[in-house]
């Protein structure tokens, strides 16, 4: 399983062969690790949905799961477990 990487920042055109676009608009997307095919950048292990946002603030409601949270200097990516 690959990392997702985020040391020279996050570009999910790197990793779209493995995840699925759920939604997006202008400052964020929604998405879905297939198959647990990538892990967490700040975990290490399989996540299930990853939400990137370019915004200087978000508000979010409860996951109702473990989540990490991963920051570049552009986006901030929130990951679901």
């Amino acid at each position: 399983m690959e990392q997702i990487d985020i040391s020279e920042g996050f570009d999910m055109h790197d990793y779209r062969h493995g995840l699925k676009l759920i939604r997006e608009d202008r400052e964020t997307k929604q998405l879905e690790n297939r198959a647990d095919e990538f892990a967490c950048p700040a975990c290490g292990k399989p996540f299930d949905r990853l939400f990137v946002s370019e915004k200087r603030t978000n508000t979010f409601s409860d996951p109702g799961t473990a989540f990490c949270i991963a920051r570049t200097d552009e986006k901030t990516l929130l990951l679901t477990h």
